[in-house]
Order: structure tokens, then C-alpha cells, then sequence
């Protein structure tokens, strides 16, 4: 007999082919008409009545009519497909220029040599904005309280499980937490007993790292073992079933963004009925909103089963206590920025800067390299100055900054930063260099000999990055991806609900970069209510649509009135 489930069962108008006639002279054409008597004074009377009729459509359903015609040239023209050209005469010869759409060009360095003079004018400020970066009024006091959130999914001895559950996890450091995590869900959901999941060898991250390799595998067995039955491989005699070979278990296509529902409907009778189950691949494929007992589990595999290898936490804290060190002027405090300007990121978002023919000529490799005929495929249009308006291209680290001096930190600031291989490193980090001349990355803050075991790991190298923005006063993320998201609801999870993350509005950050003739004052204090906002979000609350790995409150955190009481009323549960 099987092991029950956790949840039970249960108008045709003429249009001249001429070319519109310039406004200029206009006038002049209907002095024509103003002639008395003959077909001139027909014609004008006719025209006249027409543009009253016209305009009676216009003022009541003229909107409406054109509405679509609106939209479509609007889009056109953001698009780049349409624009407005410049004229200009040459030699008795009209040239004409194509006007590129505001913030569609790549011109920050121009911008850069405009404002530097106003920033080494501040330097040495004593009102940097590391001290004052966040309201403490917009904090919440929430608090960690998982243990009594899953006081009820706990078991002093779990039942009898209904078969084995493995999953294969892919992508980055956090593509796979995001897979580790939500198959511990699914196991709980299921009652089925967890294999310690496979990592997948991915095209772009090229690690070959272990699940133990990155993380405490001993330590993540016993942190759940009171919610969800762990082991490190199948069990001999069940491997024999598949004649000793796991890809002789039936692979299930579940679709991403499923339900917990369509677990119980679908997977379950396939896992009482075979024993054992394969996902494979795993990424997202449990929906956002699950009962409240599951994301409990996520919570708890996230913030506490979860902790990486001793080898990358020892390294990481004496790291962390090296950048502590070099912030002493400051508190300890400093600033640290994940930046996304490695030549994959680059490549794959389409955009352009400043290297003309050779960075086109580099791109195209990296992305036939990456991502094999993707990019060329029959109809597939690619748009940098669209990509640029829209705020996907990733900051290089002058944008980021010029943000940060805009925002008022000054030269004194402390700043880490997160990466992977910089895009020609030499020439987009001088800048952010001179800005900042107290600037770390793990290569200046941990010797050769001990990144010696972290090198061709790039998951590993991750992991130390991950550690250090995690213990930062001020997180700046530039991109999006798993990285921020997790280390965004991380940071709320330590932080009594409050991110203490810069997000920036890059669609706005396009516009004031293409702004050359921009004041300092002014693009100061542009980016100081850029920085106002990303106070008032840090401490946003889950929505249904959201993920609780970025937004833990309510589901993994209680205000702290609630917290002390839930806690109280659990501690003999977990004494």
C-alpha cells in the first residue's frame, strides 16, 4: 500500500498616389482657390464642404477611426522601421540624415566626459549616500518564522514514501537552486523520497560541478528530514528494476508553470505505479502559486536546507571579512554591483556600443557560438535601438557609474563587484575605476592560489559573489536573471523585509545617457528618485504572480509582533 499524497485526491475612400505637399506651402496652393466664379470657386465650395464633414467625423468618431492607423505608426516608430529625417543642403545637394530615436544610441562616454569635472569637484563628500541610502521608516520589521509556517508539514516520522522522485536541475548557480528548491516541493507534495538532483553539463556555464560540489549535501539531507525523505543515489534493488540504468525510467514532459493539481492528477499515479520517476529537464516546472503549506517548503529548502560547501563557504567569509576591512571608513559598509557586461550577455542581447565593425564581427561569433543559428533563424529582425530604448541592454560599468556618482555615492565608496569575464575589461572598467578608485572584484580580494580550486567552475565562482552582495548595505542589480531575484528575496529574508537593492529604471537610465547637454544638478537628482524608488519597493509584499524565492513575506517571514507569538506557539515542535 502506497503512502497518501500531502494534499488528498482531490470606408472606401480615393488616395491621391502624390506625395504630401510641405506645410510651408500650403497656404499659397489655397490662394488658388480663392478666385471668384468658374471651377475654381466649384472646386474651393467642394473642398469646403468635404473638410467640414471630415472634421464633424473627426471630433466624434475620428478617434476611434484612427486609432489603429496611430498605434501602428507608433510602433514604427519606436520599432526604428519609421522616422523623421533631417535635411540638410551640401554643395547645392539635399542630404538627408536619419534622426536616431532618443536613447537609442550608445553615447554614455560622451556623457561621461561632460559630468566628470562635477564629480571630481565632490569628491570626498561627507554626506555619501551609503550612510543614508535607506529610509529605516519604510522597513517592516518582518521576520524569518519558517519553523512555525511549516510547524504542520513536519512529521516525527515521515509516512511511507510512494516512490522515488529525479530531477535534473540546468543553467547557472541559481537556475539550479530554483530547480533544487521546487523539487523539494514537488517531493513533499507527492510524499515521494527526493534523489539528491543531477546537474546538467550547460552550453553557456560550462560547469561540471556536482550537486556536493556547490553545496552542503550532508547538511541538506538533515535540515529536511523531517518534512522530506533525501538520498544520495537510488537504492541498489530499485536501480536493478531498469536494468541498473537510470535513463530506463520513464521520463515525464511536464510542462513549465504547472500546478500542484496537475502533480497530484498526473504525476502521482505514474510514480505509485512505476516506483520511480524522472524530470528531466526541471527548470520552472511548478507554478508560482501553490498552497500555502508548499511554499512553506520552498522556504524552507531556500533559506535554510540550502547553504553552499564548506571549501566555498570558508573562502567566501574570509572574503566578506577582507571587503568589511577595506570599508572600516565607513562602517564596514559597501556597495556591491552585479554586473552583466560578459561578452554571452552582450551577444545575446543584441545590443550595440561603441566598438562599430569588430564588435559587430564579435558578437555574431559569440552568438553563433552560444546559441547555434538562433539568431538567423527566417524572419528574426534585430533592432539594437529598440533593445536600448526598451532598457534591455545590460549597463556597462560606466552607466552604472555615472548612476551611482549621480545617486551621491561618492569616491570614497567601497564597491564590490560581481562578474564573470568583462567584455574587453581593460576598456569598460578604467572608467568605473576612476570613479571609484576602492573597488574590489574576487581576483583583488582573494589570492591566485586560493581561487586555484574555483577556476573553470564558473557555479562556484558564483557562489562567491553570491555571498559577498548578500552581505552588502547596497546591492545594484543591472540585468535581471536568477542571480538578482534570489539575492533580492535573500537580502529581504536578513533585512527585516527590506531588499536594500538599487533596480534601476534602465528605460529612463537610455534616455538621460543620450541626454549630452544634461546638467549635473539635474541628472543628480533624476538618480536620486531612482534610488527614493528602489527604497520604496525593497520591502514589497509576494503578489499572486510572483516568485517567493524574491518576495518571502508573507510566506516565509511574519511582522514581528506575529513572529514572536507563531514562535512561541512552535518551539516545543522544534526544541
Amino acid at each position: 500500500m502506497h503512502g497518501p499524497s500531502r494534499l488528498g485526491s482531490g470606408s472606401n475612400r480615393s488616395v491621391s498616389p502624390s506625395p504630401p505637399s510641405s506645410p510651408r506651402f500650403r497656404h499659397g496652393r489655397y490662394k488658388s482657390f480663392s478666385g471668384g466664379g468658374g471651377r475654381g470657386g466649384k472646386q474651393w465650395a467642394a473642398d469646403r464642404i468635404v473638410f467640414v464633414l471630415v472634421s464633424t467625423v473627426f471630433r466624434r468618431k475620428g478617434v476611434l477611426l484612427f486609432a489603429p492607423l496611430l498605434y501602428i505608426a507608433g510602433m514604427l516608430l519606436y520599432m526604428g522601421l519609421l522616422g523623421f529625417d533631417v535635411l540638410s543642403l551640401k554643395d547645392a545637394v539635399v542630404v538627408v540624415h536619419r534622426r536616431s530615436p532618443p536613447g537609442s544610441v550608445y553615447r554614455s562616454p560622451q556623457l561621461f566626459q561632460k559630468l566628470w569635472p562635477h564629480m571630481e569637484a565632490e569628491c570626498n563628500s561627507s554626506n555619501s549616500a551609503l550612510m543614508t541610502a535607506w529610509n529605516l521608516k519604510m522597513q517592516h520589521d518582518w521576520k524569518p518564522c519558517i519553523n512555525s509556517i511549516i510547524s504542520k508539514t513536519g512529521f516525527s516520522e515521515l509516512p511511507k514514501s510512494n516512490g522515488f522522485l529525479i530531477i535534473e536541475a540546468n543553467g547557472g548557480l541559481n537556475q539550479q537552486r530554483l530547480s533544487i528548491c521546487d523539487a523539494v516541493a514537488v517531493a513533499w507534495l507527492l510524499n515521494a523520497t527526493l534523489v539528491i538532483p543531477i546537474f546538467h553539463l550547460n552550453s553557456v556555464w560550462r560547469d561540471s560541478s556536482k550537486f556536493g560540489d556547490i553545496f552542503d549535501e550532508e547538511y541538506f539531507i538533515h535540515a529536511l528530514r523531517n518534512h522530506v525523505s533525501v538520498v544520495r543515489e537510488l537504492p541498489e534493488d530499485v536501480l536493478q528494476r531498469f536494468d541498473n540504468n537510470i535513463s530506463n525510467i520513464v521520463n515525464l514532459r511536464v510542462k513549465g508553470w504547472s500546478s500542484a493539481a496537475h502533480y497530484l492528477q498526473k504525476v502521482l499515479p505514474k510514480l505509485e505505479a512505476m516506483g520511480a520517476v524522472r524530470i528531466a529537464p526541471f527548470s520552472n516546472r511548478l507554478a508560482y502559486s501553490v498552497p500555502s503549506n508548499v511554499q512553506g517548503i520552498r522556504c524552507l529548502s531556500n533559506f535554510k536546507a540550502l547553504r553552499f560547501a564548506e571549501p566555498i563557504r570558508t573562502l567566501a567569509d574570509k572574503m566578506v571579512e577582507r571587503m568589511v576591512k577595506n570599508s572600516s571608513h565607513t562602517g564596514g559598509k559597501y556597495v556591491s554591483v552585479h554586473l552583466r557586461f560578459e561578452m554571452d550577455m552582450v551577444a545575446f542581447s543584441c545590443c550595440e556600443y561603441d566598438g562599430g565593425e569588430e564588435e559587430k564581427h564579435e558578437m555574431d561569433i559569440a552568438r553563433e557560438r552560444s546559441w547555434r543559428g538562433k539568431f538567423r533563424r527566417r524572419g528574426r529582425v534585430i533592432r539594437p535601438g529598440a533593445n536600448r530604448v526598451d532598457g534591455k541592454c545590460p549597463l556597462t560599468p560606466l552607466e552604472v557609474g555615472l548612476m551611482l556618482r549621480g545617486m551621491g555615492f561618492d569616491n570614497n565608496t567601497s564597491v564590490f563587484v560581481a562578474a564573470g569575464n568583462i567584455y574587453k575589461a581593460e576598456k569598460y572598467m578604467a572608467p568605473l575605476k576612476q570613479m571609484f578608485p576602492l573597488l574590489e572584484t574576487k581576483d583583488t580580494l582573494a589570492t591566485p592560489e586560493e581561487l586555484a580550486p574555483f577556476k573553470g567552475h564558473s557555479s562556484r565562482l558564483a557562489a562567491l559573489d553570491y555571498t559577498l552582495c548578500l552581505h552588502s548595505e547596497v546591492f545594484v542589480t543591472t540585468q535581471g536573471g536568477n542571480f538578482p531575484h534570489f539575492l533580492m528575496g535573500h537580502r529581504r529574508y536578513l533585512f527585516g523585509g527590506h531588499a536594500k537593492t538599487i533596480k534601476p529604471d534602465k528605460r529612463k537610465l537610455a534616455l538621460l545617457f543620450d541626454s549630452p547637454h544634461i546638467r549635473w544638478e539635474t541628472f543628480k537628482r533624476q538618480m536620486k528618485d531612482m534610488l527614493r524608488h528602489s527604497d520604496m519597493k525593497g520591502g514589497e509584499l509576494k503578489k499572486p504572480s510572483a516568485s517567493v524565492y524574491t518576495f518571502p513575506m508573507p510566506d516565509c517571514m511574519c511582522k514581528q509582533t506575529e513572529a514572536t507569538s507563531a514562535a512561541n506557539a512552535s518551539r516545543s515542535i522544534f526544541e
